[in-house]
């Protein structure tokens, strides 16, 4: 089993893009045994928090299949805090929750990382299945 870590930027793109390599990899969480996704109470706040948003315009019907996929299928976990430097703190409970749960960071924006081996972008992802 792959543990797996998503950036809000992935669930948003997923949402909006359907026929995309985010919504690729979301769909996975729940139709394949083979991924198990990790996420802390501040990763779902950020989820939610970023869904609402008006200018998406996501139905909040949408919104909330989202975050019942994810709290069916994923395991809610309380990250180790990292001193790893970020270029954007916000980021960085995406890192810890992968860092603690051993888990790839999947996210559209690589750049916000330091460079490791366990973050990808959601098509790098995809080519390792």
């Amino acid at each position: 089993m792959t543990n797996i870590v998503l950036d809000t930027n992935v669930i948003i793109s997923a949402v909006l893009s359907p026929a995309g390599n985010p919504a690729a990899v979301v769909s996975l969480i729940s139709t394949t045994d083979k991924l198990q996704v990790f996420y802390s109470g501040a990763i779902l706040d950020e989820y939610k928090r970023v869904l609402a948003y008006e200018r998406l315009n996501i139905p909040k019907e949408k919104q909330n299949a989202v975050i019942g996929t994810l709290r069916r299928f994923g395991i809610p976990i309380e990250p180790t805090v990292s001193t790893t430097p970020m270029t954007d703190e916000t980021d960085r409970v995406f890192y810890d929750t992968a860092k603690t749960s051993g888990a790839i960071l999947i996210t559209g924006n690589i750049r916000h990382y330091p460079a490791m081996p366990f973050i990808m972008t959601p098509a790098d992802f995809l080519n390792t299945l």
